[in-house]
């Protein structure tokens, strides 16, 4: 923040009626005690206007407005920004002359009254919404009480009138999530929404009762959103948009929501990628724990909810997939996944080589260790029978400590094996598959689950068979050293 201080009208004498039109003024629109409180406001409302300034105030409070910049512009501009909803009901303009303020942001200090008119499109997030820090002195002409939001300050010049009126803002609306009489439990709804809807605010209604909402937004995005957010589960059935004339006032303010914009109405519409794509991105990102059947089921569709509101890239589901699906692409590329085909097995899956070496094949298992210091390891195993020989090849994996203390997912004809300790995370899945238990177990360090879960579904996805296994004839199970995986 750089620091400056406005000293107005004493370079040149001028005439009276002259030094009236070019008083400069600023928007006050919120008080805070202390200067750390104070900070934090003012950049929550500089993300949505350009010339957010502070100055201090008696008892320690600092003021939070906006400009400076000539009275006449300062009027009007206030007047569009109360008719928006933008600041609070009681924002009011106050003199520049002598106070020293403080710029929020990067912006250059202003040099003079010119600064350009801002035209936030938003509510701006932060503070109590209120201009009037509690307890301070007595009002002056300079600063007006509650029940005269303007006060001296607003009686225009004569020159007011002829200002050209400022263009008409975009509609604005709020998606009304929930709403009560009791303040208390507003509070606490306003606390339990901002859990997923971290930007949500409390608005008090014409009518009384005080609202949880989200925004602002134009119609066409907030029409999108409100059906995103639905088919996640994420806003109550009832949830609707409101337009912002119809909010009242701020009662605790929040940040503007970053919704991904919906298509245009006159673009081509996105084609969904195939479906068995869009379920192998969404297991990848942890959403979907179904089959890999191309078909559009509910957990399918339940889980593409869940990464459009995890995103929030985009509204339309088509767009939010393919997106997806490019991530994870990026992703594989990152991770340097190469096809492993592995001769003593006969199984064949995506592996990152970069962090693996071929170690030894032994009996069933053949056994990849980490390379560099990776702490990563990846055991293939194959050999002929049934469910028995799976169970017992999971209980070797046990054994050797490769899944620490695991949970257990048993299945006719599947395992799943999932544990950790201060080291490493172990995976494992077994599989009856042709009259052979196969599968496979990954060790990753515990410091990158991220990436472990990831890596864990892209083999689970992929793992096949290429040729038989050269060990399948050796049905014994084999007894190997709990060191050499560990190594």
């Amino acid at each position: 923040m750089r620091r400056f201080a406005f000293v107005i009208g004493a370079a040149l004498p001028l005439t009276a009626g002259f030094a009236a039109q070019a008083e400069d003024v600023v928007i006050r629109i919120e008080a805070k005690r202390g200067a750390e409180a104070a900070a934090d406001t003012a950049r929550n409302w500089g993300a949505q206007f350009g010339d957010v300034v502070t100055f201090p105030l008696a008892d320690g409070w600092v003021g939070i407005a906006l400009g400076p910049m000539p009275r006449e512009e300062a009027a009007a501009r206030l007047a569009q920004l109360k008719e928006q909803r933008q600041v609070p009901g009681d924002s009011f303009l106050s003199p520049a002359e002598g106070r020293e303020l403080t710029r929020i942001g990067d912006a250059t200090p202003a040099e003079s009254a010119d600064a350009p008119d801002q035209d936030p499109q938003a509510a701006a997030p932060g503070g109590n919404a209120s201009t009037f820090p509690q307890a301070q002195p007595p009002a002056t002409e300079e600063e007006p009480v509650p029940g005269d939001l303007a006060g001296a300050d607003a009686a225009p010049s004569s020159d007011a009138a002829t200002t050209a009126e400022p263009e008409p803002a975009p509609e604005q609306f709020f998606l009304r999530l929930e709403s009560t009489t009791d303040r208390a439990q507003a509070e606490e709804m306003l606390a339990k929404w901002r859990e997923t809807l971290p930007e949500a605010g409390l608005w008090s209604l014409p009518n009384g009762r005080l609202a949880v909402a989200l925004g602002p937004m134009d119609r066409a995005t907030g029409t999108a959103w409100l059906q995103a957010f639905r088919d996640a589960g994420a806003v109550p059935r009832d949830a609707f948009l409101a337009p912002g004339e119809d909010m009242g006032e701020i009662a605790i303010i929040g940040k503007v929501p970053d919704l991904g914009a919906p298509p245009a109405p006159d673009a081509a519409a996105v084609p969904m990628p195939p479906l068995e794509k869009v379920q192998r991105a969404l297991r990848w990102a942890g959403h979907y724990d179904g089959g890999i059947d191309g078909k559009d089921g509910p957990m399918t569709r339940a889980a593409m909810a869940r990464e459009i509101m995890d995103r929030r890239a985009s509204p339309d589901p088509a767009t939010a997939m393919a997106e997806l699906i490019a991530r994870r692409e990026a992703w594989r590329a990152e991770m340097g996944l190469v096809e492993l085909r592995d001769a003593h097995t006969g199984l064949m899956l995506p592996a990152p080589m970069e962090k693996l070496q071929f170690d030894r094949a032994e009996r069933a298992l053949s056994i990849y260790g980490p390379r560099d210091g990776s702490g990563a390891a990846l055991i293939l195993f194959s050999q002929p029978g049934g469910q028995q020989e799976m169970l017992d090849l999971a209980g070797l994996v046990t054994a050797l400590g490769w899944v620490p203390t695991p949970e257990r997912k048993v299945e006719r004809g599947s395992i799943v094996l999932d544990g950790r300790n201060q080291t490493h995370i172990g995976h494992a899945e077994g599989q009856v598959v042709d009259g052979r238990a196969q599968g496979f177990v990954l060790i990753w360090p515990v410091s990158d689950p991220e990436d472990q879960h990831r890596l864990a579904a892209e083999i689970s996805d992929n793992l096949a068979r290429f040729a038989p296994g050269a060990a399948e004839t050796q049905i014994q199970a084999p007894a190997i050293a709990p060191a050499a995986a560990q190594d």
